[in-house]
């Protein structure tokens, strides 16, 4: 990973006025150096002072790891039995009028301790300047994304060996966490949801042992970790013959899919993105059941920003990548979403997700 978002970071760090700024979301460090760790409880920090070195402070345990990945070579350690804000506060200069934090990311436990130590007179939100430095991908970015989709695909491909009738849902969850772990996942980047029949009209259904039947949809929703970044895939598949209402709507969300997908391009409102999809489902008379936003953005989180969503102003611009998941869910029937992820590029859109959409029947 290059140096270059900690250089830009320094840069707007400066033009607000910070005299310094502490990141201490292990998420925005791997971002910032290339260093990947859960710290667990211990202290991690990334220390921006204006016109000095960064430093990067990890646990002790953490010290080679860190060595060996970060592209910030100062490096700060503490033993547990140390005060971690004592480590800190050799770091940090004298007198500091403003100083960045992470406001999402700092528990009041952790600000109460930084108040104490680093004495600042006042503490201002850099979680804007990282979102503004994050949104736009670069190629590299891309690349694994790429990657962690075409993973989460082919465990999709891999696990779909496994239903029968009969198998029930949580099983089939064992399965594909057990296929992103064989295929070198870092985990699953959210909950694995695998649903059937009639709970498929539960966007955040938890998976239990209802059995797979014939006649049921069947719906995946999962994603993995692959070198720090995220997919997110959803896919509903037909477990036997659909009902004729089943078969309406699946084709109904598949086009509006493609048509949200069709709206992509740079100079575009996420709102019409949203709404390009939406109108299909209005049009076939399901629009009060298509129940959340059309997307999200998609990177090192899986829900990132920006919300694609029909009250949401904001251009798309190159670089931004989302999912794009329309679903239709009615009660005590069944429900169907088909999810991609896309990237705007500078003519257009590039989908980073491939699996095939056309209804499929299983069993």
């Amino acid at each position: 990973m290059t140096n270059q978002p900690i250089t830009l970071l320094e840069q707007a760090i400066s033009e607000q006025g910070y005299d310094c700024a502490l990141i201490t979301d292990p998420k925005h460090v791997y971002y910032l150096t290339g260093f990947a760790s859960n710290p667990h409880e211990r202290f991690l920090g990334l220390l921006l002072v204006r016109g000095e070195e960064p430093t990067l402070i990890v646990p002790s345990l953490d010290e080679d790891a860190a060595a060996a990945a970060s592209s910030v070579k100062k490096i700060a350690t503490h033993q547990d039995t140390d005060n971690p804000y004592l480590i800190l506060q050799k770091y940090l200069p004298q007198h500091i009028e403003t100083m960045g934090v992470e406001k999402e990311n700092l528990s009041i436990a952790r600000y109460e301790e930084l108040v104490q130590y680093a004495n600042a007179k006042s503490y201002a939100d850099a979680g804007p300047l990282l979102r503004k430095l994050r949104v736009r991908k670069a190629p590299h970015e891309v690349d694994r994304m790429k990657f962690a989709a075409q993973m989460i695909e082919e465990v999709l491909k891999r696990g779909l060996s496994h239903v029968k009738e009969g198998v029930t849902e949580i099983e089939l969850v064992a399965e594909m966490e057990y296929q992103m772990k064989k295929l070198g996942a870092s985990g699953p980047s959210f909950d694995t949801m695998v649903l059937s029949g009639p709970n498929t009209a539960l966007p955040h259904g938890v998976p239990g042992t209802r059995k797979l039947q014939y006649g049921d949809l069947l719906m995946f929703d999962m994603g993995v970790y692959a070198n720090g970044y995220a997919s997110d895939i959803t896919r509903t598949f037909a477990f036997g013959e659909l009902s004729p209402e089943l078969t309406n709507i699946y084709n109904t969300v598949l086009a509006a899919n493609l048509k949200g997908i069709e709206a992509v391009k740079p100079g575009a409102t996420l709102a019409s993105v949203d709404l390009a999809a939406r109108q299909v489902t209005i049009d076939a008379g399901y629009g009060e059941r298509f129940l959340h936003r059309l997307g999200h953005g998609l990177g090192i989180d899986v829900h990132e920003y920006p919300s694609v969503h029909g009250a949401n102003q904001e251009l798309l611009t190159e670089g931004l990548t989302f999912t794009i998941e329309p679903g239709i869910y009615v009660p005590n029937l069944g429900g169907v979403r088909i999810e991609d992820e896309v990237l705007v590029t500078a003519d257009g859109v590039k989908l980073l997700t491939s699996y095939p959409k056309e209804l499929q029947i299983l069993g």
